[in-house]
C-alpha cells in the first residue's frame, strides 16, 4: 500500500525519458564539460595524425617485409603444429572397455 503512495508523488516524464517533447534533460556539470573537452582534444589529435602521417605511402609500403613478421608467424604456426597431440582412434579411446571379450 505504501509503495503506491510513493508512486503517486514520484516526478517522472511521460513516455520514453530521453526522447520526445517531455524528455528528461540532464544538467550540465563541470565534470561532463571536462570530459567532452578531453574527448574533442583526443579526436583532434587523431585527425591531425591521420591527415599528416609520419611516413609517406612509399616509405610505409615494405616495412612489414623488412621486419620479417610473416616469416615469424609461419615459424610460430609450424611449432604449434608440432606440439599437437597425436591422432587417436575410437578403438583406442574405448580400449579400456574391452575387459572381457566373451560373447558366446
Amino acid at each position: 500500500m505504501r509503495l503506491t503512495v510513493v508512486n503517486f508523488f514520484k516526478k517522472s516524464v511521460n513516455g520514453h525519458i530521453f526522447r520526445g517533447k517531455h524528455r528528461l534533460v540532464k544538467r550540465v556539470t563541470q565534470s561532463s564539460m571536462a570530459t567532452l573537452i578531453r574527448e574533442f582534444e583526443q579526436t583532434e589529435a587523431n585527425m591531425r595524425l591521420l591527415l599528416h602521417p609520419y611516413l609517406t605511402k612509399e616509405q610505409s609500403s615494405g616495412h612489414a617485409k623488412e621486419l620479417g613478421k610473416k616469416e615469424k608467424i609461419v615459424v610460430k604456426w609450424r611449432e604449434e603444429q608440432l606440439k599437437m597431440k597425436p591422432h587417436v582412434t575410437i578403438a583406442e579411446r574405448l580400449a579400456h572397455l574391452d575387459v572381457k571379450n566373451v560373447w558366446d
